[in-house]
């Protein structure tokens, strides 16, 4: 996982006495002006601090970067994710106003955003809590969805279990989610992603884990979809769509947010599994990286 920029300036802050005399300019430079640090190219930067370019490459790979690029990216990636919601809607009002291609964009873009604003307000803190407590609390959390929901689980799975290891996808192969619940009792929790038209495996899930004792946590777009499902948690997403099928931009952003929760809650151990799936990944050559660039010599 890329450090974020509180991370990186923390950590120059912390070394910058340690530096030669150039680092520690480039270093100061990238304290006091984050965003600018974000923005400017290379040669722009190195001009500005009155070093060369190859400190600012040197200062790179000192913190584990590969090359300048890389080092400047979670600043470049901040500044556009933490000010877009101050950047207001014009964009939205001018591409409605071009051709009927850019005026459907335009309504499609709009109601993404509106069905994640209208999700993350639904996001109570009290329930989120009271979620993150059974799911850490159980002995094992499983969690399940169908169809085009199951996309959801996975990835709340794939991400969650590095931080959570009491983590459990069901079904785990081919056949049903009741197979891997067989044995859930009151000290295990299932985490239930569904939507309309909703899922009878899903509902069986439920009902099967509710009448074992297993506490519930629902992910859907109703409090109430089928007799006898008594969640214990409901997180209540919105999932309006202008095409036939429902938006799931909503769903991810409510798991996203679950997931930030359950990865603070995990503390150090589940920093540190992180950090080991992490390592084993780039010691398999999990992810694929460009050539090195060779060094330019500056003076």
């Amino acid at each position: 996982m890329p450090p974020t920029p509180a991370q990186i300036l923390a950590r120059l802050r912390a070394e910058i006495d340690t530096l030669p005399p150039q680092l520690q300019a480039a270093a100061k430079h990238v304290i006091d002006h984050p965003g600018d640090f974000g923005i400017d190219p290379v040669r722009v930067t190195a001009a500005r601090i009155g070093v060369s370019t190859n400190a600012l490459v040197r200062l790179a790979e000192r913190l584990g970067f590969d090359g300048f690029d890389a080092f400047r990216e979670p600043f470049r990636a901040a500044l556009v994710t933490e000010s877009e919601d101050r950047l207001g809607s014009d964009w939205l009002d001018r591409m409605a106003q071009g051709d009927a291609f850019a005026g459907k964009q335009s309504a499609l873009a709009r109601n993404e955003i509106n069905i994640v604003a209208r999700s993350l307000r639904l996001m109570a803190p009290e329930r989120v809590q009271a979620a993150v407590g059974h799911v850490t609390g159980a002995k094992r959390c499983f969690v399940t969805a169908t169809r085009a929901s199951y996309a959801l689980a996975y990835y709340f799975h794939y991400v969650g279990r590095m931080a959570l290891p009491g983590l459990q996808l069901v079904p785990r192969h081919m056949g049903s989610a009741l197979d891997d619940l067989l044995d859930a009792d009151g000290n295990d929790c299932l985490l239930a992603i569904t939507f309309a038209p909703y899922s009878a495996e899903t509902i069986r899930s439920l009902r099967f884990a509710r009448d074992r004792g297993a506490r519930i946590v629902l992910i859907s777009d109703s409090e109430v979809i089928a007799p006898r499902i008594e969640p214990d948690v409901v997180l209540p997403v919105s999932t309006q769509s202008l095409h036939h099928f429902g938006c799931f931009a909503g769903a991810m952003v409510v798991l996203d947010c679950l997931l930030g929760h359950l990865v603070a809650a995990g503390g150090d151990a589940a920093r540190q599994r992180i950090a080991d799936y992490e390592a084993m990944r780039e010691d398999t050559a999990a992810y694929w990286k460009a050539p090195r660039k060779p060094r330019v010599r500056g003076g």
